[in-house]
């Protein structure tokens, strides 16, 4: 089970080149317009599906073995979720692009298809291994909320292509954001840390409750969520969902604590430690937005908030741990693959030297200051600073990126 991941894995970095040097080519000037806009609908779903979606679908076809020590279901059907779901995505971008609701439509269709093509062969595997943990219950849940996350979105592209629920449009819109974002991604971060952070740090010994809180108070506030954005009701009352979240991540950086102090290395890594900073960021940012919320509902719902909470979320907890854990997944999936049955041998490298520790540092730390311009720039509304804040992001990016991809040369 090598080649299903790293399938997966590099067409997702390649989508993630793409998008950034689309942003430097734009000199960022792209996330100053709306992000409700054929441009911006078109980065959006290249950085999430194509990017953030892709990268997840194989780290969960590679971690069924660590955490089943079990092959998954079906590796033929891995590769036919691959073609239905990169040709779908290929589809609906370029749909985007031409602004062609048909096209938009048939890209979502094929898109679903290799979803649900994957939430089979997953649910099969877990099925199959009767072993139900926290790690196991967020990633069927994960997969469960990716699915309705696009049956939402294919709902949305058949209303562009034929009006069928015009009125109801806006609230599939929450929905499909919501269970995607918190739901899918949400999930599969804090349900695959249960697993991996205590690898990395070679941690033993450490109390095991907490993971099963915050399994079901996420759940809560994903579900809770969903169906206030579907029904339709007043903003105001998303703060009931918001509640649980905060708790569960609270129980999370809790439990990394736990984690930390029980560890028997040194350092896990400069981007396993950058995750842990940037969940105590992301609750840091969800109280003030509490407060906000409390004393201007109306203000934390306008167009500035929406987008500095995704900025947030969506690339300061998301993306900056997805990254994180690709400083680790990818060299042990290529030195397993190419250096495994030499281990031990003259010349053989260690896996901790196939990426430079103090370079992924200084990536990582320009994107969290390129994030954190492009947050401010879009507080005080000033074109300038959010695009150069933007820049900035792509550019650090992309060299912390070519760190990820010199492994493969190693």
């Amino acid at each position: 089970m090598f080649r299903l991941p790293l399938l997966f894995m590099i067409t997702g970095m390649a989508s993630f080149i793409l998008f950034h040097l689309l942003s430097l080519f734009s000199v960022g000037e792209w996330a100053v317009g709306s992000p409700r806009s054929p441009d911006g609908w078109f980065r959006l779903h290249l950085l999430v599906l194509d990017w953030g979606t892709m990268i997840a679908m194989g780290a969960v076809y590679q971690l069924m073995d660590v955490v089943l020590q079990r092959r998954i279901h079906s590796e033929r059907l891995g590769y036919v979720h691959y073609i239905a779901f990169t040709g779908g995505s290929v589809i609906l971008l370029a749909g985007f692009l031409r602004m062609d609701t048909l096209w938009i439509a048939a890209g979502g269709a094929a898109a679903l298809a290799g979803i649900l093509l994957f939430a089979w062969n997953v649910g099969r595997t877990l099925l199959a291994a009767r072993l139900w943990n926290p790690v196991t219950v967020s990633t069927a849940c994960a997969v469960g909320y990716l699915a309705l996350t696009g049956m939402l979105g294919l709902m949305m592209g058949l209303n562009f292509a034929l009006n069928w629920w015009g009125a109801v449009h806006e609230r599939l819109l929450h929905a499909h954001i919501w269970l995607g974002i918190t739901g899918w991604f949400g999930l599969l971060i804090t349900g695959f840390s249960f697993k991996m952070l205590p690898m990395f740090y070679l941690s033993h010994g450490f109390p095991e409750k907490s993971p099963r809180w915050i399994v079901r108070l996420w759940n809560a506030g994903v579900l809770a969520g969903a169906f206030l954005f579907l029904l339709g009701l007043r903003p105001v009352y998303s703060m009931l969902t918001v509640l649980p979240i905060l708790a569960a991540l609270i129980l999370y950086s809790l439990h990394m604590r736990d984690i930390r102090r029980h560890k028997h290395k040194k350092g896990p890594g400069t981007g396993i430690q950058w995750t842990v900073i940037m969940t105590g960021a992301l609750i840091v940012y969800v109280i003030g937005l509490l407060c906000v919320w409390a004393v201007f509902p109306d203000t934390a719902w306008g167009l500035t908030m929406t987008l500095l909470s995704g900025w947030m979320v969506l690339w300061g907890w998301v993306a900056m741990t997805i990254l994180g854990y690709l400083s680790k997944i990818i060299p042990f999936l290529w030195w397993t693959h190419k250096y495994g049955p030499q281990a031990g041998r003259p010349n053989v490298p260690m896996m901790n030297e196939l990426i430079n520790e103090r370079h992924a540092g200084w990536g990582l730390g320009g994107m969290a200051a390129g994030l954190l311009v492009t947050m401010t720039g879009t507080g005080l509304h000033e074109a300038l600073v959010t695009a150069s804040g933007v820049s900035l992001l792509s550019l650090c990016s992309l060299l912390y990126m070519g760190l990820i991809v010199r492994v493969f040369a190693k």
